[in-house]
C-alpha cells in the first residue's frame, strides 16, 4: 500500500469496508482491463472479456457456498429493498398466505411490501423485547399451505443473528442475507431463495445476489412486469439488460480474495476473533458499556451497544470520530453505538477499537 495513504478505521454499516488488496487490484486494472485498452466499466456486457468476469463471479460464489446444482445464481439490481417486493409479487398468489418472522426493521419493511400483494402474517415477532433476540425454533408456528416463510438472517440495526436456520419442509424458506452472507457456513439447501445486497460482505453497492432453486422459478407468477420476474434473469444469465458490470467485477474480486484467504471457514474464524475483541470490552466493563442483543443472539457482523449515560455516550462517539473510527454511531432509528465488523474489516481495526473502548472507560468511569 502507498505509505502516504491513511486508511480509516471503517465500521460503516453499508456501503462498508472492501478488502484493500481488492481495491489495489482494481486501481491497477481501472484504465486498461487485462489488455483491452478499456476500463471494465467501458466494456460491452456482451463482450467475451466481460462474460469471463461475469461467469467467474457466479462460479466462485457457487464454489464458496457449495451451492447445489439445482440452484441458479442471479445478479439483480435494486438492492434487498426491491426483493421485498419481488418475492411476494412472484410467489404469493391470490388467496395464499406467507409467513414473516419478525426480528427487526428490515423484516418490518419486507412485511409492509408483502401486504401490497397478498395476505402475509407474523409467524412470530420479538418486537416486544425491542428485537433483542432471535426466536427459538419451537416458537415458529406456520401453516403447511403457506406460499413461503421469510426471515432476515442478520439484523444490522439491533445486532442479532440467526445461528442456525429452521427446516420448513415443503414450505419454501426465503432469507434476506444482505448483511451476513459468506460470514459463516450454512446449508444452502434449507432455502428456496436467498437474496443479498452486495454492499456489506460481497462488494460495492449496486449489485444484488439471488440464489434461487430452479423449481421455485418455474412456480412463479407469470403475470408481472418482465424485469421483476426471476425467470427473466435466469433465462438470460442475468444479462437481459445491462447489468452493473463494475460492481460484478468487484464482487468477483472479493470472492477471489475470500478463496485465497481459505474460504468461508477461514473467514468465520477471523470474524469470531474480531467480534470477540469488542464483545469482551463490553462484557468486562462492569456495566460501563452494555449490549443491546441477548448474548445467545449476538451478531458477528453488527455489534450494538450503549454507554452507561447519555452524556458519556456523546463524548465516546465524538472521541471515537477524532481517533479515526468511522461509522460507530448506531442507526438513526435507535441511537447508541454500533461497530459493523464485516468480512473485509481487518482484525487490526477491531483491536484498535477495543483498546480505545478500554482506554475511554479507564479515563471516564
Amino acid at each position: 500500500m502507498n505509505s502516504l495513504v491513511q486508511r480509516a478505521y471503517n465500521f460503516n454499516a453499508g456501503p462498508s469496508a472492501l478488502p484493500l488488496a481488492v481495491l489495489e487490484k482494481a486501481k491497477q486494472e481501472l484504465i486498461d482491463f487485462r489488455g483491452t485498452g478499456m476500463s471494465v466499466m467501458e466494456l460491452s456486457h456482451r463482450s467475451a472479456a466481460y462474460e469471463e468476469v461475469h461467469n467467474n463471479a457466479i462460479a466462485l460464489l457457487k464454489e464458496l457456498l457449495s451451492i447445489p446444482e439445482n440452484y441458479e445464481v442471479l445478479f439483480l439490481q435494486g438492492g434487498g429493498s426491491l426483493q421485498f417486493s419481488m418475492v411476494p409479487m412472484n410467489f404469493m398468489k391470490p388467496g395464499e398466505k406467507a409467513g414473516y418472522i419478525m426480528t427487526g426493521s428490515w423484516s418490518e419493511k419486507a412485511f409492509s411490501e408483502a401486504k401490497l400483494f397478498g395476505d402475509p402474517y407474523h409467524v412470530v415477532s420479538t418486537k416486544e423485547s425491542q428485537y433483542r433476540r432471535i426466536p427459538q425454533f419451537d416458537e415458529l408456528q406456520y401453516n403447511p399451505t403457506d406460499a413461503y416463510i421469510h426471515l432476515t438472517s442478520n439484523n444490522t440495526i439491533y445486532g442479532t443473528q440467526w445461528k442456525d436456520f429452521p427446516v420448513t419442509g415443503d414450505v419454501p424458506l426465503i432469507a434476506d442475507m444482505s448483511s451476513d452472507i459468506l460470514s459463516k457456513p450454512f446449508d444452502v439447501s434449507k432455502f428456496s431463495l436467498i437474496y443479498a445486497g452486495a454492499q456489506k460482505n460481497l462488494g460495492p453497492s449496486g449489485v444484488t445476489v439471488a440464489i434461487i432453486r430452479k423449481d421455485l422459478i418455474e412456480k412463479a407468477n407469470p403475470n408481472i412486469p418482465t424485469m421483476l420476474k426471476y425467470s427473466t434473469h435466469s433465462k438470460n444469465n442475468s444479462l437481459y439488460n445491462t447489468p452493473p458490470t463494475f460492481g460484478i467485477y468487484m464482487l468477483g474480486e472479493v470472492l477471489s480474495w475470500i478463496k485465497e484467504l481459505g474460504g468461508i471457514h477461514a473467514l468465520t474464524e477471523r470474524n469470531e476473533e474480531k467480534a470477540k475483541l469488542i464483545y469482551e470490552a463490553i462484557d468486562q466493563s462492569n456495566g460501563f458499556y452494555f449490549g443491546h442483543a441477548e448474548v445467545e443472539s449476538r451478531s458477528l457482523m453488527n455489534i450494538t451497544f450503549r454507554v452507561k449515560d447519555e452524556e458519556l455516550e456523546k463524548k465516546f462517539l465524538a472521541e471515537a470520530k477524532k481517533e479515526g473510527f468511522v461509522g460507530v454511531n448506531g442507526h438513526r432509528s435507535v441511537g447508541g453505538c454500533r461497530a459493523s465488523t464485516y468480512n473485509a474489516v481487518p482484525y487490526e481495526t477491531c483491536k484498535a477499537f477495543s483498546e480505545f473502548m478500554v482506554q475511554f472507560q479507564n479515563v471516564n468511569q
